[in-house]
């Protein structure tokens, strides 16, 4: 992947000499990039203090559905009043699909007291990667994403030159998903011959990646009918974010050229595997030292799998363990997540954890399987649903507090062989429903609240209200 580029004020006019237009995006809740086009002159005009932004984005879910409970940000009461919406040149990139069009991403702050916003998930990772960079460090992180394809048949009265997501839409009008065909058939995982049979697509989705600076390391089919797996490039922890949210946003708008429809739920098929979107996590010095590791071996660990593990990486995968059931609606946000955190379908249930087990909630990589700059935790919760900047934020902030706290990691690994749905087990069990995780995500003494605060808990919390809310109102078929 390129170097990033440097984009200051004065070099706007001529990186952007070229163009006339320019598009801009900002990252909601559900993870979902939403934005405009604006003129290269309105641009210029605004690079510098920022410009409005309807706070309805904040207001109504990712059906335009306004939430039922009127929360703070955006509401009736203040009229959904523009947001201050500050252009982050450093996020600057060119979208190969769209003639190269210069885009840059944006970060929403309060309009009155110019504050970054609770509830936006850039800033909130922001504010929680600052902490660690007040005392010299900073944080890794990597992202892996499962995901289902499927291509419905052309409809003839589809008015298109081209096979688009029009087709799906109109096939999903007439039919029920499960009828929607997926992109191949069958269970065919690290399949070599299967991506030929949609190779333009396939290659397109890793050149594009190079170009719109959200780097692949691996692309691959995985066990399931139309279903590919992506390993981004490791990066440092905000752009990591950065780059996952447009991953998922790249593969949608070349899925729809295609006539594909790439699906992110957690659980799209019953009786299949969920889709996860893993998250890798290490913190590094100045330096760029792996401070995860432990120079010499522990003659006494508390538990074997931790002899390669430093003081600052058993006191973070204290702080995951202890805090995660309390941040489950930031890591398994919608009702079908929990769909998917099932026994016996390669999803963790439990709080727990692992030297290289991957039916741990946290995966432990380090020596003597790992090189020692590479000891990092994997968190398998997440499924490909989730926003990945409020993912980061909860297993950054979770095991910050681990390390101020000190803590002492009190759940033994899990044995070889052992999976998390064994009875006796040490770990508690995770929410079984989003109604029973965002209960205890938003109860008074919750962890959630101690490390992100009231406003953030109650905004989110909310939203994901709206959601238990509409599933208990739907009628299925």
């Amino acid at each position: 992947m390129p170097d990033q580029e440097i984009v200051t004020l004065e070099s706007l006019p001529e990186l952007l000499q070229a163009d006339n237009k320019v598009k801009l995006g900002g990252i909601d809740v559900d993870g979902i990039v939403r934005g405009k086009l604006v003129s290269k002159k309105k641009f210029l005009s605004i690079a510098k203090d920022g410009f409005g932004f309807c706070s309805v984005i904040f207001g109504w879910d990712m059906h335009d559905e306004i939430y039922f409970k009127e929360l703070k940000i955006s509401n009736k009461e203040n009229g959904y009043k523009d947001l201050l919406a500050r252009i982050d040149l450093s996020s600057f990139r060119r979208i190969p699909w769209e003639d190269d069009v210069p885009f840059f991403l944006i970060s929403f702050s309060d309009p009155d007291t110019r504050q970054p916003l609770s509830a936006c998930s850039r800033s909130l990772l922001k504010t929680t990667a600052g902490k660690l960079a007040k005392q010299g460090f900073s944080a890794l992180a990597g992202a892996e994403y499962e995901f289902y394809q499927f291509r419905a048949p052309q409809h003839l009265d589809v008015l298109s030159t081209e096979r688009n997501s029009a087709s799906t839409a109109k096939f999903l009008k007439d039919n029920p998903f499960s009828k929607l065909p997926p992109l191949t058939e069958g269970m065919f995982g690290y399949s070599l011959t299967r991506p030929v049979q949609n190779q333009e697509y396939y290659y397109g989705i890793f050149d594009a990646c190079e170009k719109f600076k959200c780097g692949i390391e691996g692309w691959h089919t995985e066990s399931g009918p139309g279903v590919f797996e992506a390993a981004l490039e490791f990066g440092e922890i905000k752009q990591m974010a950065d780059k996952a949210a447009l991953f998922k946003f790249l593969v949608k708008c070349l899925g729809s050229k295609y006539g594909i429809t790439p699906c992110f739920m957690a659980k799209p098929r019953q009786g299949l595997p969920g889709s996860s979107g893993h998250m890798h996590v290490s913190i590094v010095d100045k330096s760029g030292k792996n401070l995860f590791y432990r120079d010499s071996r522990d003659p006494n660990p508390p538990y074997p799998d931790l002899i390669h593990v430093s003081d600052m990486g058993r006191h973070f995968l204290a702080g995951l363990l202890d805090g995660l059931p309390d941040v489950m609606p930031m890591i398994a946000p919608t009702v079908n997540s929990y769909k998917r955190l099932v026994e016996n379908f390669w999803a963790p249930v439990t709080v727990s954890w692992g030297l290289e087990h991957r039916s741990a909630s946290i995966r432990l990589i380090a020596p003597p399987t790992a090189s020692p700059k590479a000891t990092r935790f994997e968190v398998r919760v997440p499924g490909a649903d989730a926003n990945p900047h409020l993912v980061l934020a909860a297993i950054l902030a979770l095991g910050w507090r681990g390390i101020e706290k000190k803590m002492k990691v009190a759940v033994p690994p899990l044995g070889k062989g052992e999976d998390v749905a064994v009875a006796g087990t040490t770990g508690v069990r995770l929410a079984k429903s989003l109604k029973e995780a965002t209960a205890t995500f938003m109860a008074k003494e919750s962890v959630a609240r101690e490390v992100f605060g009231d406003e953030f808990v109650e905004h989110f919390g909310g939203t994901r209200e709206h959601e238990v809310r509409l599933w208990d109102e739907a009628v299925t078929d």
